[in-house]
């Protein structure tokens, strides 16, 4: 899992320490483990949000941890053309290679820890797939992809692309240096990463080794999440086992911390986490297939808007791929 590492994390800016006198640490709320899918053109998931009440998780819809999965030679797969509106796509990439495409002209290959967002706004059409070559020879394969609801004032914002290169983000390490903190949107102790959001939000990729803790300073008007991407450990200060493709939901407080098992499996070396959080919308959602909305009526709106060709076509260079028509599964 190489995402963005250092050599010695002890040279990187430290995570502020808490103050006990004032900081509270946040309590587990409740531990849930992710459910399997296919998602696309039949690549594996993991369904990260099922079960959890969508009022712990606002301002977030739906996230998919992608793989990890080893292709065969021609096994790689990824998403047809299909259409979104009135969210925020991230997609996070940690092992392998994703091209993306969109119909307002965005676009790019992003590889181990680079970020690609998608701001869909007032509708967009994209598609998702490994490159050619990757197709050809296959490989290891492992990657998020988030949905960020928007307010109600910015359903209809504009599209844009956000390439984050994973040189880009901030990087921190714990005191001890056990930890290494990859800040790609939002600030932890000060220190921001570079994704511009419409939705004030916080979202962190931690290494922890084995042994070690992790606390992060957490705005207290955030809500806060950690799903583990790979390995064991536990969360909180009451130390609630977690393991690989579960999600932590936390209470209320000032900071979040996690810890890393003394013993790990032999692949994995450490616990590997996504740690998310934002100010709650706390707006009606309503959520069908690719779009995300307020009300019903603005869905059926996005599905006639679509079927209209209002969301965008496919540019002249991919005409030759064919589209997908939406459904009612999250997709990416």
């Amino acid at each position: 899992m190489p995402a963005v590492t250092v050599e010695n994390p002890l040279a990187l800016p430290r995570v502020p320490s808490p103050n006990p006198l004032t900081d509270t640490d946040r309590p587990v709320v409740s531990v849930t483990t992710a459910p399997r899918a296919l998602e696309g053109e039949g690549f594996p998931v993991r369904r990260a949000f099922a079960g959890v009440d969508m009022r712990a998780l606002d301002p977030f819809i739906h996230m998919d941890q992608m793989g990890e999965v080893d292709y065969g030679a021609g096994e790689p797969k990824g998403t047809p053309w299909h259409p979104h509106r009135g969210f925020e796509t991230v997609t996070y990439m940690i092992d392998g290679e994703m091209a993306h495409s969109d119909s307002h002209g965005g676009g790019g290959l992003i590889g181990g820890g680079d970020t690609q967002w998608m701001t869909a706004g007032s509708g967009i059409l994209h598609i998702e797939t490994p490159p050619e070559y990757l197709v050809a020879s296959g490989g290891l394969f492992h990657g998020l992809q988030l949905w960020v609801n928007l307010p109600r004032a910015q359903k209809f914002a504009a599209p844009r692309y956000q390439d984050i290169t994973g040189g880009n983000v901030a990087l921190l390490s714990s005191a001890d240096g056990g930890a290494l903190v990859r800040v790609i949107a939002g600030e932890v102790g000060g220190h921001a990463g570079p994704g511009s959001t419409y939705t004030p939000i916080t979202l962190v990729h931690a290494t922890v080794s084995p042994g070690a803790s992790l606390t992060l300073p957490w705005r207290p008007d955030f809500n806060a999440l950690v799903y583990v991407l790979a390995g064991s450990g536990t969360a909180g200060a009451e130390r609630r086992p977690i393991r690989t493709g579960q999600l932590a939901v936390y209470g209320q407080g000032d900071t979040i911390t996690v810890a890393a098992d003394a013993r790990q499996d032999s692949r994995t070396g450490g616990l590997e986490v996504f740690i998310l959080g934002g100010q709650p919308i706390r707006e009606p959602v309503v959520a069908y297939g690719p779009f995300v909305m307020n009300t019903k009526a603005e869905i059926i709106t996005a599905m006639e808007d679509y079927q209209a060709g209002r969301l965008g076509s496919i540019p002249a260079a991919h005409a030759d791929v064919r589209g997908a028509t939406p459904d009612t599964d999250g997709d990416a």
